[in-house]
């Protein structure tokens, strides 16, 4: 069963939240987190970006970049930016963008429960990425991000923090870089905050949704901190993480799209005959129509100024296995490998990933034939959170850049010292 506990978390003054906070160090480059921190001391990119407060040019892994954010952080609380909590608190994270809302309980999961698989991943991590979180991590010895977390919400853990949210005045309430509402409630009654531990402590699993690298290096510090401390009795800190976990039936995927940049030496027609062997394929409208997929195992191509229908053909994938019967899977088993030669999208350059957020008119954009850029496109219908946690469940790994989540959380709200 899950360990989820309150904490003492460091936390912008209310005032000072809607400055602070910010899209996750992943969602942008160091070019683009200059342009979105010019001129504006508070906002956490600072921290988690901090290379753009060094000279251009300075590698994104020298040790000076992690130097620097631990200053920063150092800085912010010496000057009264952030503050740390007197007690322990859950507290209450809500989102609410396009319409749908998601209410997160933020507090602290367990390192043993990331290793003993009570925390269920679906995604490989590269060791690149591991490590410089760690080296974040461990120079700021504080967890800066959190961990999106999702669980099947047997216990009723989502009406409570509903209630507390009705009977209760928000905090800090204001609108994120990415225009979703945030509102943030800390949990101030004891009786409540028992409850809730107890919920999770009858919740036999939780389902990582994003931040598989961060939770990797919140592991891994947490390893190491207990090999420098023999004695240690497992309450510390570093023995848990940063996290928001939220209930799975609050929670859209949108798509995940493709685009790739050539048609491996085959004419449009040749690829179109090609493709007839495993797909349904239906042209639907020239460009500024788009086709987004209405129903899984069907798939949107933009080739030549078309949009296209690609319905996977019965008999084409193993419809009783989780991964196999995936969207993603299927266009990468059937389509991408065998007719493109995309053998590993990993790490193959002529495969992009465009996340649905941009719309299927980033599709058309980049297949545009003056932008000489991609040659075809491919809109994906998206993976759902029950596939996710099936997946997860079976002990296999989804494909890459199988699910995006909006909205993201942001970074600076909450911040967990290890010691």
């Amino acid at each position: 069963m899950a360990v989820f506990r309150p904490f003492r978390a460091i936390r912008p003054r209310p005032e000072l939240a809607a400055r602070v906070a910010a899209l996750p160090y992943d969602t942008m480059n160091s070019a683009e987190a200059r342009q979105r921190a010019a001129g504006d001391p508070l906002t956490f990119l600072h921290i988690d970006k901090a290379e753009i407060d060094l000279p251009e040019g300075t590698g994104l892994y020298d040790d000076v970049v992690y130097e620097t954010a631990a200053a920063n952080l150092r800085r912010g609380r010496d000057e009264g930016v952030f503050a740390q909590d007197a007690q322990a608190h859950f507290y209450i994270y809500r989102q609410t963008w396009r319409g749908r809302t998601q209410t997160g309980l933020v507090g602290c999961a367990a390192i043993d429960d990331y290793r003993n698989n009570i925390i269920k991943k679906h995604e490989l991590t590269h060791p690149e990425k591991e490590t410089d979180r760690i080296r974040h991590v461990t120079a700021c010895n504080a967890n800066t991000g959190p961990i999106f977390l999702l669980y099947r919400d047997g216990q009723g853990v989502a009406a409570l923090l509903d209630n507390w949210c009705d009977t209760h005045e928000c905090e800090s309430k204001f609108e994120g870089p990415d225009h979703a509402m945030q509102e943030i409630w800390p949990i101030t009654d004891e009786a409540l905050t028992e409850t809730l531990q107890n919920a999770f402590a009858a919740t036999p699993y939780l389902y990582i949704a994003d931040g598989h690298h961060r939770c990797a290096s919140a592991y891994h510090v947490g390893c190491a901190k207990r090999g420098a401390c023999p004695g240690f009795t497992g309450e510390e800190e570093f023995n848990f993480f940063l996290a928001v976990a939220f209930p799975a039936q609050q929670l859209a995927i949108m798509d995940y799209n493709r685009v790739v940049r050539d048609l491996n030496g085959l004419s449009n027609a040749t690829f179109l005959s090609r493709l007839e062997a495993l797909f349904a394929v239906e042209f639907c409208a020239p460009a500024g129509s788009p086709y987004c997929p209405e129903a899984t195992h069907t798939f949107g191509m933009f080739l030549d100024g078309k949009w296209y229908k690609l319905r996977a053909r019965r008999g084409s994938f193993d419809a009783k296995d989780p991964v196999a019967c995936l969207d993603v899977e299927i266009l990468q088993k059937n389509l991408l490998g065998p007719v493109l030669g995309i053998k590993d999208p990993r790490r193959d350059h002529r495969v992009e990933f465009i996340g649905g957020i941009r719309g299927p008119e980033e599709l058309e954009r980049r297949c545009n034939p003056d932008a000489n850029d991609m040659r075809v496109a491919f809109a994906m219908f998206p993976t759902t959170t029950d596939e996710l946690m099936a997946i997860a469940d079976s002990g296999n790994i989804m494909p890459p850049k199988s699910t995006w989540f909006e909205p993201k959380l942001l970074s600076g709200l909450f911040i967990h010292e290890l010691e």
